[in-house]
């Protein structure tokens, strides 16, 4: 185990240098991640007969690019970064991916921050082409997990979101070569990312009320991510806010719980049937 436990001490996170400009590994994950995700969605739009057009989907997922993006870098501005007060008095360098001269992209994002600008990208989008919104919010909850994989083990590979000092062989150090470290980076994979789709992917056929699986998904990746926190280093800069167990992320998660239960009971209240026609792909198989 203990070139594992040094995977750090020999791995570069950029991957290689296109024009002078360093291309880390995160932002392969990243854009790979992407690439899941609208596959998975092209693929379901295939094989469940769901009613959204295979070329509406490219560009709903460019606007809700843009949404996660702003959202995600917003948020952890506001609600994670020590600087906040510098970046509302200074907003033009939210994002700016340079630092002392030199190329560093845009560090400091937030899952929850993107959820938020993913929402009101997803309803601006749906609003001006007159789509229902819950079902494409219910393809996006299939589609996102298996992609959300790759998201974290961009983290893992860019040494960020660290674990907690451990004993276990598994561990890998992180800092320096004496403290052991969960890489709790990759239990979030697991949990938040294939849990979560093979779940939601089991049920689907079964849901026939639009919104379902979108708070399905909601509750789901909000139990994953408190569960997955218990292994994770809080943020420096916060600790944590109750005792010594209650992070900011399981705060949210906390509240993300909340509203996609009342969301669950809405959607089952408003009883309207998903725009799909369930097993027609299945049955070819």
């Amino acid at each position: 185990m203990n070139s594992w436990n040094q995977i750090y001490t020999h791995f570069d996170p950029v991957a290689f240098y296109l024009f002078g400009i360093g291309i880390h590994w995160y932002g392969i994950m990243y854009a790979l991640a992407l690439g899941t995700a609208l596959m998975v969605g092209k693929w379901l739009i295939k094989r469940d007969n769901i009613a959204i057009d295979k070329e509406a989907i490219g560009d709903f997922f460019l606007w809700v690019e843009i949404g996660v993006i702003l959202g995600a870098r917003l948020w952890y501005v506001l609600f994670y970064d020590t600087h906040t007060a510098y970046y509302l008095s200074h907003p033009w360098q939210i994002f700016n991916p340079f630092m002392d001269g030199q190329f560093v992209g845009i560090r400091g994002m937030s899952y929850h921050g993107a959820l938020v600008g993913f929402l009101v990208a997803a309803f601006l989008f749906t609003r001006r082409r007159k789509q229902p919104f819950f079902v494409y919010m219910d393809l996006v909850a299939l589609s996102v997990p298996l992609g959300y994989v790759f998201g974290r083990i961009g983290n893992f590979l860019n040494q960020e979101l660290v674990g907690k000092e451990t004993t276990v062989s598994w561990g890998i150090y992180v800092y320096d070569t004496v403290t052991l470290r969960h890489p709790s980076q990759l239990y979030e994979a697991f949990l938040e990312g294939v849990v979560v789709f093979v779940i939601l992917m089991a049920v689907r056929h079964r849901v026939k009320i639009a919104g379902i699986l979108t708070f399905m998904y909601g509750i789901l990746y909000a139990l994953a991510r408190f569960v997955a926190e218990f292994w994770r280093e809080p943020d420096v800069q916060l600790g944590y806010l109750y005792g010594d167990w209650l992070s900011m992320g399981q705060l949210q998660s906390l509240i993300m719980m909340a509203i996609a239960l009342a969301g669950l009971v809405y959607a089952y209240r408003r009883g309207e049937p998903r725009a799909t026609a369930i097993g027609r792909g299945r049955s070819r198989s």
